[in-house]
């Protein structure tokens, strides 16, 4: 017997998510995974004030401030179908002057970065990937507060090449925000000498 052609999921469905969780359609499917815990949200945190700071001031090219660039927490994305919400998302102010006096965002970001958890690292790293990816944004970062790593990805094509990667409290500089230098210790719940 034939399965019935299963239904795509609406933004309807989306809304009448409960508040405590974090709600998204990929491929037509609706997926929620719970609120992020301490360390996930410390260094989602850290991370928008680290670049952020530097680089959410102005246009850019002025002082010692990078600038130039729109970094949101947690934005919501319309891509295409895809209804996703990054850890934090930046776009360069040259291809997004101004934000949407609205709630979402269709454009797609420059820059996406998901901070992983054991409930989300497939989520993230393998079906939003993929969305970023189809969607055509350029950098990736994939950060993992337990394991204390930074993970950084550029689209080639279609597809994502490890630009980078980075673990402890090192302070290192990374594409596409590598005219500053990040303190990762700042990041992490614990240093990395008690992991």
């Amino acid at each position: 017997m034939a399965q019935p052609a299963r239904r795509s999921a609406t933004y309807e469905d989306l809304m009448g998510v409960p508040d405590h969780l974090v709600a998204e359609i990929v491929d037509g499917e609706l997926l929620t995974s719970p609120r992020p815990g301490v360390p996930h949200a410390l260094a989602a945190s850290m991370c928008g004030v680290d670049i952020g700071g530097p680089f959410g001031r102005g246009s850019g090219g002025g002082g010692s401030a990078p600038g130039g660039w729109w970094i949101l927490d947690e934005p919501e994305l319309h891509l295409g179908a895809d209804v996703v919400v990054p850890d934090l998302a930046g776009w360069r102010r040259g291809r997004l002057p101004n934000l949407p006096d609205g709630a979402t965002i269709e454009l797609a970001p420059d820059w996406v970065c998901e901070v992983t958890s054991p409930r989300t690292s497939r989520l993230d790293r393998v079906v939003k990937s993929r969305v970023y990816a189809r969607a055509g944004v350029t950098h990736l970062w994939l950060v993992d507060p337990l394991g204390q790593t930074l993970e950084v990805y550029r689209l080639e094509g279609s597809h994502w090449v490890v630009a980078a990667a980075f673990d402890g409290v090192a302070p290192v500089r990374a594409e596409p925000f590598d005219a500053v230098e990040l303190d990762l210790s700042r990041w992490w719940t614990r240093g990395a000498d008690r992991a």
